[in-house]
């Protein structure tokens, strides 16, 4: 069972993403956070396979939140996939930089967002083929 952790500052998008994952036979919705904080404090107590992080949130950004998480020794199996409304190099760039293992973008597909989920909890690379 891979155990998603799902961070996004917008209620309705952490539901949708929630929804879909939770459909899957093989995952689990372990948490939601709002901001990156959040994301690193709820990761140490649930210890997610995956984290599906935005990156532009009021106050701990996605990209400090990677950094809280790889920082964090007892969180070193945890995978992060980078998810953004932005198709900017940059921020592919700097999740990857800051530990991610991942990065697409929200309105990729669903079947291409679960594949990624499952591609990245297997230890594997994933960068949106947009």
């Amino acid at each position: 069972m891979i155990k998603v952790l799902i961070v996004d500052d917008q209620a309705l998008v952490r539901g949708g993403f929630r929804v879909l994952v939770e459909s899957e036979p093989d995952m689990t919705v372990v948490g939601e956070a709002s901001d990156g904080a959040a994301a690193a404090e709820l990761a140490s107590r649930t210890r997610p396979d995956v984290v599906l992080m935005d990156v532009q949130m009021p106050g701990v950004d996605g990209i400090e939140g990677i950094r809280r998480i790889m920082a964090d020794p007892d969180l070193s199996a945890v995978r992060v996939l980078v998810l953004t409304t932005f198709d900017e190099d940059k921020y592919a760039i700097e999740g990857m930089t800051a530990g991610a293992s991942g990065f697409l973008l929200k309105n990729t597909d669903p079947a291409q967002l679960l594949h990624g989920i499952r591609v990245v909890a297997g230890g594997e690379e994933l960068l949106s083929p947009a």
